[in-house]
């Protein structure tokens, strides 16, 4: 079972605003990066192409509609249900200060901006707490019935946890905003368990990213899907012109049948990487790792988490710290997946880091 609902307390050890490039700045170009959960080699070619042909455009103002078309034909919905963002941490930004919640509720661990911008915008926030030994996973009555506003994602950063999509729709209810981060969704073969498209979940928000997949995170650009009221209330919180014309343009692109052909065989390509890096880590006995990881990325408990970290910087390695993300604590490190050379040389660096930080 999941550990109570925690009561609306101050933040404690747990740095909402780290993120995993912190831990590739200043010195990030001399280490190899396994905490930044983008796709290597991304944007791919023709993706840069086609980006770098809008920019004819950047005198006239941004025009989103036909990527916010796009995006609607993608998931098979009305443009009117579509709102296209500077990037997800937008949208969470845009959620906290449009809708009209009392008693917000975040379950974690998960991706600390909802939190975050929840309680910039001066929202008392509670948490809910998965379990390690539950394997992260979610019992929907441990959500409170009063809760108007539910935060969590799908497959989770950082447990790298995929719900049932039937479990996360008993969480909707009358009155309830429910918000799934999907952000990582389209790193899932087939992408099941997806609610992108669903109009039958009474309040449900879904959030998707083009940062991951496709390598745009200096570019900025997700969506939401939602009710039209409620995208309507959201657009209404938004700066004019959001989003600029060359994200607009990849947005549009990445919606194409070519692209997501291409997004589905890198998700599995991601899947086999990520069993080949499982399978690595179960060799050593001093770390356990997260074993139901559906995401590009897997979780690891080790003992001498923050020395194993530094060493692994020591070697060329950069690993997401754990600690920041409320539920989680010291003994916890997050690992980007990547090809299995790659993989190979940081399992080789973790042997050596174990040794090196028990000293």
């Amino acid at each position: 079972m999941q550990r109570p609902t925690e009561p609306d307390t101050p933040l404690g050890p747990h740095d909402l605003r780290h993120h995993g490039d912190a831990e590739v700045r200043d010195d990030g170009s001399q280490l190899t990066d396994l905490a930044v959960n983008v796709r290597t080699d991304t944007p791919p070619s023709w993706l840069r192409e086609h980006i770098a042909a809008s920019l004819t455009s950047l005198a006239a103002y941004p025009d989103g509609r036909d990527a916010r078309a796009a995006v609607a034909r993608r998931h098979g919905l009305a443009p009117e249900r579509v709102l296209l963002t500077a990037g997800a941490a937008e949208a969470f930004v845009l959620l906290a200060r449009a809708l009209r919640v009392r008693r917000p509720v975040v379950v974690h661990p998960q991706f600390t901006e909802p939190e975050a911008a929840l309680r910039d915008a001066g929202h008392e926030v509670r948490r809910v707490l998965l379990r390690a030994e539950d394997g992260f996973r979610l019992d929907p009555s441990a959500v409170p019935d009063d809760a108007d506003l539910v935060v969590l994602g799908n497959p989770t950063n950082p447990t790298s946890v995929l719900h049932p999509a039937a479990l996360l729709t008993r969480l909707a209810r009358p009155g309830r905003t429910l918000v799934v981060d999907e952000a990582f969704m389209d790193a899932v073969p087939g992408e099941r368990e997806a609610l992108a498209g669903r109009t039958d979940v009474p309040g449900l928000v879904v959030l998707r990213s083009l940062t991951k997949t496709w390598g745009l995170a200096g570019l900025r650009i997700g969506y939401v899907l939602a009710a039209p009221e409620t995208v309507a209330d959201l657009e209404r919180a938004q700066p004019l012109w959001p989003v600029s014309t060359p994200a607009l343009a990849a947005a549009e692109a990445c919606m194409t049948p070519r692209a997501l052909a291409e997004a589905d065989t890198a998700a599995h390509a991601i899947a086999a990487d990520r069993a080949h890096l499982l399978a690595g880590l179960a060799e050593f006995d001093e770390v356990a790792a997260v074993p139901a990881a559906e995401g590009p990325f897997v979780l690891i408990r080790v003992g001498r988490a923050a020395a194993v970290r530094a060493r692994l910087r020591d070697l060329g390695f950069a690993v997401r710290r754990g600690d920041t993300f409320p539920g989680l604590d010291a003994h916890w490190l997050r690992l980007a997946v990547r090809d299995r050379a790659t993989t190979g040389r940081l399992l080789q660096a973790l042997d050596r880091a174990l040794v090196l930080a028990g000293r």
